[in-house]
């Protein structure tokens, strides 16, 4: 996932921005971290470069 998708994507829950937390990063691609919604804080993990944005159950 690349840095600059925070500026097009929004929590699928309540339509809030997200925060992101980086945990491991190869050139401009973040591998691993969590997207996190500022207001119903809905955490979607990034495993491998892919966001997960599928809200939760």
């Amino acid at each position: 996932m690349k840095k600059e998708l925070l500026d097009i994507i929004c929590c699928p829950v309540c339509k809030e921005d997200l925060t992101l937390k980086i945990d491991k990063v190869q050139g401009d691609e973040i591998l691993e971290g969590v997207l996190e919604c500022v207001k119903c804080n809905t955490k979607y993990p990034i495993e491998e470069g892919i966001p997960n944005l599928l809200p939760p159950e």
